[in-house]
């Protein structure tokens, strides 16, 4: 890349696009409405022997199966036909042709067109600029898709908040493994999709746990036994000292907003339990919490 010169940005980009499909709208009005007439429709010449209809195809840029299928789109009428029964295009039928076919390049739909080009300049001009907005809104969202997809190349595979990412980062550096922010990471995809509205709730909850350091170390100690038998008498242990980690601060009870009427104990198991069925010590360690919880008076989901 030469001194002076610099690849444009996503943002740049996408306002090049979209000055370039509102430039090429705009020209393409100027010209129809300077080449064409009001209620219009191509008729045969009174002069002249006319193009056939491969001839046609290729003076107007379009395939032989293009041009027999617009009649029946009413984009064009029928040509006429010479002694032996071929069609013949002469120039009204080319003139409509390439007509039809600059609009279609420039996204009107098929059905749109043969309205369009009959209509009176008023009308023509609204048809151009809602067209026009339609490509706008599918230059936007043909942007959003491409950016979406630079995210899942750069690995940010679940599409958190940068709030959430920092959890996940800040769950790294307290010590825990891999293999267990990735379960994180799950747990708030899964958060976000259950209960959206109380997502934020969520990552408070979430926040105030990595901030006690006692609870870290009591969840770190559920990890290191989730490969143990479910009938490990150390798990009612674990059990009772997580519990009352839980009833000493209470914040971590939290029950985010869209989890707290009785409809919603669906998604508290979906996401109070999720993976429970790959590690059974885990399944057992949180059924024994919850009964202890229960057992001092909390209102705990029944699953």
């Amino acid at each position: 890349m030469t001194a002076g010169h610099r690849r444009p940005g996503a943002g740049e980009a996408t306002h090049h696009l979209r000055r370039a499909g509102s430039r090429q709208i705009e020209e393409v009005g100027g010209l129809l409405l300077r080449s064409r007439r009001p209620g219009s429709r191509c008729r045969p010449e009174s002069q002249g022997g006319g193009a056939t209809v491969g001839q046609a195809a290729a003076f107007a840029g379009v395939t032989i199966k293009t041009i027999r299928h617009h009649p029946r789109l009413g984009l064009v009428g029928e040509p006429r036909r010479d002694g032996s029964g071929y069609r013949r295009y002469g120039s009204s039928d080319l003139l409509r042709l390439v007509q039809v076919r600059t609009l279609a390049e420039s996204g009107v739909p098929l059905p749109e067109i043969g309205a369009l080009l009959d209509a009176g300049p008023q009308r023509f001009a609204t048809g151009l600029a809602e067209v026009k907005q339609r490509l706008t809104e599918r230059i936007e969202e043909l942007t959003a898709r491409r950016d979406l997809l630079d995210r899942l190349a750069n690995g940010d595979r679940t599409l958190l908040p940068d709030r959430a990412c920092a959890l996940l980062d800040r769950a790294a550096d307290l010590g825990f493994s891999p293999a267990e922010v990735a379960a994180h990471r799950e747990g708030m995809v899964l958060a976000r999709a259950l209960v959206p509205d109380g997502f934020d709730d969520f990552l408070t909850q979430a926040e105030q746990a990595l901030d006690d350091t006692r609870f870290v170390a009591l969840n770190k100690r559920c990890w290191a036994a989730k490969d143990r038998g479910p009938d490990d008498p150390r798990l009612e242990e674990l059990a009772t000292a997580m519990a009352g980690r839980f009833l000493a601060n209470p914040a971590l009870l939290a029950i985010p907003n869209g989890l707290q009427t009785p409809t919603d104990v669906i998604r508290y198991g979906l996401l109070n339990h999720h993976g429970e069925d790959q590690a059974p010590a885990m399944a057992r360690l949180t059924t024994l919490v919850e009964t202890k919880l229960r057992s001092a008076g909390l209102d705990i989901p029944q699953q």
